[in-house]
């Protein structure tokens, strides 16, 4: 087939979402190779995103660009059938997220390097989702979303937390700081334990180097968080993560679960995060959750926020990028990987498109019933 009549085909089908290939909005597609057309109609979204970090098209504004094709469905039209059967089939055989994959996340993604999350994070370097609500920075927000986490599992002067995932060690720090706990951080990244150890030095909290499936069951604690790690479990292992936490967790202790998810259920995600930003790891739908709790913990309550996600990536983006030339002036492959991750992400939460949930879960139900807190 010709060039053309690729060509032909994608500008047809984002015309749909009122996108224009060489237009003048800032949405708009520039088109600096010919050869961007064949690859977008083969390879869907792996070839959009693979082609840009090729400097193959430019756009002012990729995250307006994501929103409006996923606002026009226009993800379920361009997709390559290749790479969604092959992602499929392997998430159905194999279990992508087995324990022996488990450091793999850690390696491949958060151990980029320290520096260039210290430069594009808050102060207490969360990498998950801010709490705007009546916040006008990022430290504000982050700290918003940390006492809101406190003030929902009814954090009090004493208690032993369990954080799985625990990143840079941020909450612990900013729980012991201010609500005088004890807590045990796990991670599966070796650049973050280092930071978190330090982060949280002189503090009485414990960092680990460790899968949440080799946590001791013989201790306890009076309540277990989990913030943007779910994201990694996989389907497979939703049942056995449960169990894991209610295992460790008090029997009227709280669990706090805060993870990105989805409307539909699939078993494999995007193919192009998959590959450069996030290996192995797929997001959980509201049927997923449910199945996974049955018979394990009470529904307490239910948070969406996922709106707040957006400018959240958004600050994001601005930190890197301003961090990123001052460093190094000028724009490389990495560069422009991130910069369409951070943009296509803040894009999908746009669309509304996927979501952040917070679910507060008990093993036994609050007695009196839970007070839910916004």
């Amino acid at each position: 087939m010709s060039h053309s009549f690729y060509k032909k085909i994608i500008t047809s089908i984002l015309k749909k979402a009122g996108i224009e290939i060489n237009g003048t909005a800032p949405f708009d597609i520039q088109v600096k190779n010919e050869n961007f057309y064949k690859r977008v109609f083969f390879n869907g979204s792996l070839g959009l995103g693979e082609s840009y970090m090729d400097s193959w098209w430019e756009c002012e504004k990729i995250d307006e660009l994501i929103c409006k094709i996923l606002n026009a469905g226009l993800d379920r039209r361009v997709f390559s059938l290749k790479y969604e059967i092959i992602n499929n089939f392997r998430a159905r055989i194999f279990n992508l997220q087995k324990k022996s994959k488990a450091f793999e996340i850690g390696e491949r993604h958060y151990d980029r390097g320290n520096e260039l999350f210290e430069n594009m994070l808050d102060k207490y370097m969360n990498y998950s989702c801010g709490y705007w609500k009546n916040a006008s920075t990022l430290d504000e927000a982050q700290i918003n979303k940390m006492d809101l986490i406190c003030k929902k599992i009814y954090l009090k002067e004493g208690d032993k937390i369990l954080d799985i995932g625990c990143g840079f060690g941020g909450f612990l720090k900013y729980a012991a700081e201010n609500y005088n706990i004890e807590g045990v951080g796990i991670t599966v990244s070796k650049e973050q334990y280092r930071y978190a150890k330090n982060f949280c030095k002189g503090l009485p909290i414990d960092i680990r180097l460790e899968d949440y499936r080799n946590l001791n069951k013989k201790g306890k604690f009076d309540h277990v968080i989990s913030i943007g790690m779910f994201e990694h479990v996989g389907y497979k292992n939703y049942r056995k993560f449960m169990k894991v936490v209610a295992s460790v967790l008090k029997d009227d202790g709280l669990f706090l679960l805060h993870t990105i998810g989805t409307d539909t259920s699939v078993k494999a995600t995007d193919p192009w995060i998959n590959k450069y930003i996030f290996p192995n790891g797929m997001l959980p739908s509201p049927k997923y959750i449910a199945k996974s709790i049955e018979g394990i913990f009470k529904i307490e309550d239910w948070h969406n926020f996922g709106a707040d996600y957006d400018k959240t990536l958004m600050t994001w983006f601005k930190n890197f990028d301003m961090y990123w030339k001052e460093k190094f002036k000028n724009e490389n492959v990495f560069y422009r990987m991130w910069k369409y991750y951070l943009l296509t992400c803040a894009g999908a939460f746009r669309a509304r498109n996927i979501h952040l949930w917070q679910i507060v879960l008990s093993k036994n139900g609050v007695k009196g019933g839970y007070i839910s807190i916004r």
